[in-house]
């Protein structure tokens, strides 16, 4: 494995599983210096212990990206910590319960929104109030291949609010690039996390279900979405400004 990022400071949200976890381990396996932040200690505290494990360097905060205070302790509290922040992963993010849009709870919808958009907004703010101030870095934010890429039916809530992350990740380039802040997205698709799965599927159901439904005939592993983001984060993509990068197998090709 490459040190892409020795002596880089490195933010994760929803760092407490699934993409955020390894999104975590892979900057930190490559040198990073890696801020684990979620609204729940005992998993970001086990993200930790993993790093750690792997002779890494980490540390946890509990931090609720809905709360403009919980973002900026964020930031702040990583700068105490490691001396800078170069680089922040934007990740954390619900499904919401499935509902066709006549029947969608106008607080479910709006807590979607308040995690999955909203959150981004709070926490690219801070990040690029320090980057700014101390000479640039990266801002990598998660979208997903359904929202400007594609929709699935019962999911309006959480569509509207990763199109919209897609659309904020771009004006925030283009807002910001002067400011030397590259900012780009990943979109991923179906990927082995507990999000991918329906209600009461197996890992078997599953990969049988995504057999036929993916392109590539496969849910994707947690390790492709995070060489994606470490690509998107590193100087090998120093010219890509404001892209959204579809990892979903050719589902939306």
């Amino acid at each position: 494995m490459g040190r892409r990022f020795e002596g880089k400071v490195v933010v994760v949200t929803g760092g407490g599983a699934g993409i955020g976890r390894a999104s975590a381990r892979g900057f930190a396996g490559e040198g990073a210096r890696v801020v684990v932040a979620g609204p729940r200690g005992e998993s970001i505290e086990e993200t930790v212990g993993i790093i750690e494990g792997e002779g890494g360097v980490a540390s946890a905060v509990v931090a609720d990206v809905t709360r403009a205070e919980d973002m900026a302790r964020l930031v702040r509290t990583t700068v105490e910590r490691y001396g800078a922040l170069h680089i922040a992963h934007n990740n954390a993010g619900i499904f919401g319960k499935p509902t066709p849009v006549g029947d969608l709870d106008p607080a479910d919808w709006q807590h979607v929104l308040d995690v999955n958009l909203t959150g981004v907004l709070l926490a690219m703010r801070e990040e690029v109030g320090h980057m700014r101030a101390h000479g640039g870095g990266v801002i990598v934010n998660t979208a997903s291949n359904i929202g400007y890429h594609g929709r699935r039916p019962g999911m309006a809530a959480y569509a509207a609010s990763k199109a919209a992350v897609s659309a904020l990740t771009k004006v925030a380039a283009l807002d910001h690039i002067g400011d030397g802040i590259r900012i780009n997205a990943v979109s991923p698709g179906a990927t082995d996390t507990t999000m991918s799965l329906r209600p009461g599927e197996s890992d078997a159901d599953r990969a049988a279900r995504l057999a036929t439904a993916v392109p590539a005939g496969r849910v994707a592993s947690t390790q492709e979405i995070v060489n994606a983001v470490l690509w998107l984060a590193s100087e090998e993509s120093s010219f890509v400004v404001g892209h959204d990068l579809v990892v979903d197998g050719g589902v939306t090709a």
